[in-house]
């Protein structure tokens, strides 16, 4: 292995230190514990797993956790009206909707719905446009693109000038790290299912962000020699001979673009952490911005 190792799990503990120091300083100045709120509809286990951790996490840093659940088949009036008594309830700073919410309910309409102050996830229509605005900046930022932002900028990649290749155009990874890196004035190509020539584009880009969803689609023969490549993907293997029956990898053949690489986030263990850390990070900043305390 010839690429440089960035360890989101180091680089995401400092995050955390970062936001339980910062909640410290807020109740030692007299104000309530910075609280993130959670919304879950239905009972989807991984959504379930993942509403787990975030409550944890909030508990590990001093901050406040509030938790609620509503029937898979609640109606869209029923959503946005627990929405809305969570964007009056002054205990409470950040709103998370865990996502995906049952078809029969409008994501967008509940996103819409949610405060842009309270807006954690980074997804209100206006904190998107603010983010793909010239001159404007968003109260939050998605929370996993921001973490590839990070993780690039911690290890000194530079973003400046750089040709950078978005593969995947989803709104929740891909679309907002392109806007993150035409903000950072890097040069920016957004790949997809119909990009033509896509290994070749690729093999062209100082900095690669694979966020397709895809087992290991980016091959040795992708990257440029030297470049920065960020792996968004998680998927789940079967595998028998692994003690759990399983194993983890991303959308980069991890083993073999480590030969060529300059700088690699390993999956499991790159941008996963990070994502939870930013989560806390801006729910530190939610409180900060309802206390007055930063500028917007």
């Amino acid at each position: 292995m010839t690429a440089k190792l960035i360890d989101g799990k180091a680089i995401a503990a400092k995050v955390r230190a970062k936001a339980a120091e910062d909640t410290a300083e807020l109740v030692a100045q007299g104000f309530a514990p910075p609280g993130l709120a959670t919304v879950l509809v239905g009972s989807d286990p991984a959504s379930e797993v993942y509403v787990g951790m975030k409550q944890r996490m909030c508990k590990k840093l001093g901050m406040e956790s509030f938790s609620f659940t509503l029937s898979p088949d609640s109606s869209q009036e029923e959503v946005e009206k627990m929405v809305q008594e969570l964007n009056d309830n002054p205990k409470v700073n950040g709103i998370l909707v865990q996502l995906p919410l049952p078809g029969h309910l409008d994501d967008e309409a509940v996103l819409k719905a949610i405060s842009p102050e309270k807006d954690i996830d980074g997804f209100h229509p206006l904190n998107m446009g603010r983010l793909a605005q010239k001159g404007r900046e968003p109260l939050f930022v998605p929370c996993t693109p921001d973490g590839c932002i990070y993780l690039l900028d911690e290890v000194g990649v530079e973003l400046e000038g750089a040709n950078a290749v978005v593969l995947g155009r989803s709104n929740i990874v891909g679309m907002p790290a392109a806007l993150l890196l035409v903000k950072r004035n890097a040069t920016v190509t957004i790949c997809h299912s119909r990009t033509k020539n896509l290994p070749e584009i690729c093999a062209n880009a100082d900095i690669l962000i694979a966020a397709v969803g895809r087992v290991e689609m980016v091959k040795k023969d992708w990257v440029k020699p030297g470049a920065a490549v960020i792996d968004v993907g998680t998927h789940r293997i079967d595998d028998d001979t692994k003690e759990k029956g399983y194993y983890l990898t991303g959308d980069v053949a991890f083993d073999e673009v480590s030969e060529v690489a300059g700088w690699i986030s390993p999956s499991p263990g790159g941008v996963g952490p990070m994502t939870i850390a930013m989560l806390m990070r801006n729910t530190v900043r939610a409180a900060q911005i309802a206390h007055g305390l930063v500028e917007v």
